[in-house]
């Protein structure tokens, strides 16, 4: 944390004992100590504070890249259905046009005589002919 060597602490040993005096040395020695640890505690507590908002954050984003990825994805799905829905509309369009052209077909279609009007029946002795 601060760049101090052995010899600038002994030094400031020194002042401190030259200062103080023996008697209140170890008190201020304590003194400085508690706030160094309330310090560190202060820096953790601040730290952790901050990589709990930046872990947040990073969520945050990650959740919002991810409702982007899925309302893209059903905005493409919904097309493709559309789509899908309106060729096989298509398809059934063109199968009804088909009927009805064979209805047609059949409808105006001459009668003969020796012809019988409706398809025999399966199971019947008609259909069984040759």
């Amino acid at each position: 944390m601060f760049d101090i060597g052995f010899g600038e602490l002994l030094l400031i040993a020194v002042v401190a004992l030259v200062v103080l005096g023996p008697e209140r040395l170890p008190k201020a020695a304590r003194f400085a100590g508690l706030w160094v640890r309330r310090a560190r505690a202060q820096w953790y507590s601040v730290k952790s504070e901050l990589e709990r908002e930046l872990e947040a954050e990073e969520l945050k984003r990650r959740m919002q890249d991810t409702q982007a990825a899925l309302k893209q994805a059903q905005a493409r799905l919904q097309d493709e259905f559309g789509q899908a829905q309106s060729q096989l509309q298509g398809e059934l369009d063109a199968a009804g046009k088909q009927l009805d052209a064979v209805r047609r077909e059949v409808e105006d279609r001459p009668q003969t005589p020796d012809a019988p009007a409706t398809p025999p029946q399966e199971g019947s002795d008609e259909s069984r002919r040759p």
